[in-house]
């Protein structure tokens, strides 16, 4: 059973930083991708931004520049550096793998910008 335990949201004002972190447990064979997704209040889910296993990255256009996800594939880790937040990056952040062609999902944490 893959399980993601993810840390780091809270209450932060416009212009600070945070950084989430997620890690895996229940796997065995290398996890093909880690990425990081948001869903605002009666909104859809949306990708922030991804880590494959070749090394690529993609994010969202709203965050490049701001955000950098990293990860950890001997720790089964990815964590998201988020700086010079706005207000409109107010969202509960999900962790997700990519295991085995199968999705999975971290159970959310809360970031709030707000001054």
């Amino acid at each position: 059973q893959v399980q993601l335990v993810e840390s780091g949201g809270g209450l932060v004002q416009p212009g600070g930083s945070l950084r989430l972190s997620c890690v895996a447990s229940g796997t065995v064979l290398p996890i093909y991708e880690m990425a990081w997704y948001r869903q605002l209040p009666g909104a859809q889910r949306e990708l922030v931004a991804t880590a494959k296993s070749g090394g690529s990255t993609n994010y969202e256009d709203s965050v490049k520049g701001r955000f950098t996800i990293s990860r950890d594939s001997a720790r089964k880790t990815v964590d998201l550096q988020m700086n010079n937040l706005k207000a409109e990056d107010t969202a509960v952040y999900y962790c997700f793998v990519r295991y085995l062609s199968s999705p999975y999902w971290g159970q959310g944490t809360q970031v709030t910008v707000s001054s």
